[in-house]
């Protein structure tokens, strides 16, 4: 599946989803695609910014202080 964010000849933008990007090519020349606000069906792919995943955060580094259980230790962060 992928969405699009589409909008119309009026110019409201609104997102829908679609099974792949030949799926939308055939619904918008077929006129399927109506805008909810207005039921216009001259819909076009508006501009939207790409969604980028984030990975997951590094697990924080050891304390280089043998023995330290937090607390003071400056390596620690205080906690």
């Amino acid at each position: 599946m992928i969405r699009y964010s589409v909008q119309c000849s009026q110019g409201h933008v609104f997102d829908e989803w679609f099974s792949n990007s030949a799926d939308y090519d055939v619904k918008a020349a077929a006129g399927e695609i109506a805008c909810p606000d207005c039921g216009d069906h001259q819909i076009s792919k508006a501009i939207m910014a790409p969604s980028v995943a984030k990975s997951a955060a590094a697990p924080a580094a050891a304390c280089p202080v043998s023995g330290c259980a937090g607390g003071g230790c400056p390596f620690s962060g205080g906690h």
